[in-house]
């Protein structure tokens, strides 16, 4: 199998260094800094283990790492998204596409741009947990998800492809109806962004003492906005008749505001993930340039907030949090 990873981020280097440990898999690389990189990726597993991969070809030309490819996935933010599927289509074949995350835009932007027919995959949610140790090099693998779910687009026996990428990513994957489904999602779109309205609204320019726990310093204000948001997600899923989408209490095994701080606050897998902030004179401010704010805002709530329009679901909380974000941009 040949699979071109397009992007360099940590997710790219955890399935780039996955997906190379695996028997009879080769992966390109195309990516916006190719001198970075050597030829050996390692992703490093909370446990000990080691995946290691050689990289066939590395480069930022489409022409070089995309032609005769099996599979390209886009590990990508979604202001990339758009460029980078213009930049390859021309030279991707009978490859199948798709998006290791799919909530930025990825089936939206396919549509639009790729020739009709396309086969395309996306999945809900990220299937790891990964930071970036030594750029090019070797990415921390905090966690693998317990199974992820993919909907898929063109794709004549999506049964034994959902197999064959079960074993790529050593995660069960499950199928869902629709690629609504995986368009939009109730993880960073409303996870990230909830939190970052309760941390900053407010005190948008102030300075705290120090860079906020995103995860561990966790509140039960972000809880409650974060039910709130859900809530109103699933009344746009329900007008949609999508089914296949846990709410956020049952995902993550709560059943209230406290107990989903608590929840939020104690996953392992989430430990010393910091706040989008930077370091100024007399402490820590906000960082609007941060992906967490570029990305989750205008390419994930995005999407949420314009369906509910188009099917005249109310959104107030989701509204006023996407209002908040947008002005930050």
């Amino acid at each position: 199998m040949k699979v071109c990873i397009c992007g360099g981020g940590a997710l790219g280097h955890a399935c780039a260094a996955i997906f190379g440990s695996r028997k009879g898999v080769t992966v390109n690389l195309l990516t916006g800094h190719p001198e970075l990189w050597g030829q050996e990726v390692v992703a490093k597993a909370s446990n000990g283990t080691l995946y290691q991969s050689h990289l066939n070809a590395v480069s930022d030309n489409p022409a070089v790492v995309i032609p005769g490819q099996d599979i390209i996935l886009l590990c990508l933010p979604g202001f990339l998204m758009e460029k980078t599927m213009t930049q390859i289509r021309p030279f991707i074949g009978d490859a199948l596409i798709g998006s290791v995350v799919a909530s930025t835009g990825f089936f939206f932007f396919a549509h639009k741009l790729l020739p009709p027919g396309t086969r395309l995959f996306g999945f809900q949610r990220s299937p790891y947990i990964a930071r970036v140790e030594s750029y090019g090099k070797s990415v921390a693998l905090k966690g693998f998800k317990p199974s992820i779910a993919m909907a898929v687009e063109n794709i004549p026996d999506p049964e034994s492809f959902a197999s064959v990428l079960s074993d790529l990513f050593m995660t069960p994957i499950t199928l869902l109806g629709s690629s609504l489904e995986v368009s939009v999602s109730n993880s960073n779109p409303i996870l990230h962004t909830g939190r970052l309205y309760t941390m900053f609204k407010g005190r948008e320019e102030a300075l705290f003492d120090h860079n906020i726990l995103f995860y561990e310093e966790w509140t039960d204000e972000a809880s409650r906005v974060l039910i709130a948001m859900d809530q109103e997600f699933f009344r746009l899923l329900d007008a949609l008749n999508l089914h296949g989408t846990l709410t956020l209490l049952e995902y993550y095994e709560s059943d209230d505001v406290a107990s989903l701080t608590r929840k939020l606050s104690s996953i392992p897998a989430f430990k010393g993930i910091i706040s989008p902030m930077k370091k100024v004179d007399g402490g820590w401010k906000a960082d609007y340039t941060s992906r967490y704010f570029t990305e989750d805002f205008p390419f994930g709530l995005r999407w949420i907030k314009e369906l509910a329009e188009e099917n005249n679901i109310k959104t107030p909380v989701i509204d006023e949090v996407y209002a908040w974000g947008m002005d930050r941009l």
